[in-house]
């Protein structure tokens, strides 16, 4: 089977949408204050000075033969900024875009527990991976359309080097797609590590047909360039 040489998934910078929701979480507000749609969302100041850093960091490996990039705001900013400079060839497909929390989009845990309260309990019941609010997507839906992509990238680009710009569910679930781990092995990693604004992750091939992990969620990038990373990154303000 076709496999990649080298694949590399980058998270979005510090977004304002990230700040609305820490000032949200911290608040005990029901709603994020956040005017523009999920996918106009710009970067922060400091979102732009980790996007540079990021491409400070690009100009330390080989550089990929391909990037695609989310085609949200806040994705292509950061592409933006780490790929000045740089001629490599890009696009934009929307299946690394976010998930869509549908009805819930722009709630904090608490505010759905107070306006949809049996979307709550649902939740429960299903659990993060297989539960979809309402108008929206679950976890595993992200997967499937994650699946077709690498499948696409595998049968494109064998032995090519590929970086994504994304989102940090995205993340987890190529982890969970290129790993081949279980639910119960996702849900675990999720609680313990959040996915960190401008984080690096890495897989390379191991010569049978398969990418071995080289880094996940890596930050080092951002501290070893005087960059600070996103404060109170491990808060959360929606209901995954």
């Amino acid at each position: 089977m076709n496999e990649l040489g080298w694949l590399g998934v980058v998270r979005h910078g510090e977004s304002v949408g990230n700040l609305a929701a820490v000032r949200a979480e911290q608040e005990g507000a029901e709603r994020l204050d956040l005017a523009p749609r999920d996918p106009d969302v710009p970067l922060s100041p400091l979102g732009q000075e980790q996007a540079a850093a990021v491409g400070r960091w690009l100009r330390t490996v080989p550089p990929p033969d391909l990037v695609l990039i989310s085609p949200y705001l806040r994705t292509v900013e950061t592409a933006r900024g780490a790929l000045a400079g740089l001629d490599l060839p890009t696009a934009c497909d929307e299946r690394l875009r976010d998930r869509d929390l549908g009805q819930l989009d722009l709630l904090t845990t608490h505010g759905v527990r107070s306006r949809y309260p049996q979307e709550a309990e649902r939740r429960a019941r299903l659990g993060k991976f297989y539960y979809r609010p309402p108008g929206g997507e679950s976890w595993a839906d992200v997967a499937l359309r994650l699946r077709a992509l690498l499948a696409d990238l595998r049968r494109d680009h064998p032995g090519g080097r590929v970086l994504l710009v994304t989102h940090d569910v995205v993340v987890q679930l190529v982890r969970y797609l290129v790993e081949d781990m279980t639910e119960q092995g996702l849900m675990e990693a999720a609680r313990q590590q959040v996915i960190a604004n401008a984080s690096i992750s890495t897989w390379t091939g191991d010569g049978g047909g398969r990418l071995a992990a080289q880094s996940f969620n890596d930050i080092a990038h951002l501290r070893a360039q005087d960059t600070e990373p996103t404060a109170e990154e491990g808060v959360r303000a929606e209901p995954v």
